[in-house]
């Protein structure tokens, strides 16, 4: 069975976040002063087969720790949908 997982990449709230800053700034400059405190990460999505969604999830888990996120600097959060889900 084929699952799609969405899955979202973010700095560790504790570190800097350079690109972030950098969108920030430039809000102002585009005459968006009240958009502030930006955090820019990654979105993956990705299609898994697997026999339930447990498996899928396990396996989804895995492609994070091991390849997707960096845990010193990131963390991550994702959500596995079945065939027949949608968003």
């Amino acid at each position: 069975m084929k699952y799609r997982a969405e899955i979202t990449v973010m700095p560790l709230k504790a570190l800097l976040d350079p690109q972030g800053k950098a969108i920030t700034a430039s809000m102002k400059n585009i005459g968006l002063p009240e958009i502030s405190n930006v955090r820019a990460g990654k979105h993956i999505t990705l299609e898994v087969e697997a026999p339930d969604r447990v498996n899928a999830e396990q396996k989804v888990e895995t492609a994070c720790k091991k390849l997707l996120a960096n845990p010193i600097m990131e963390y991550f959060e994702y959500k596995v949908f079945g065939p027949e889900e949608s968003e």
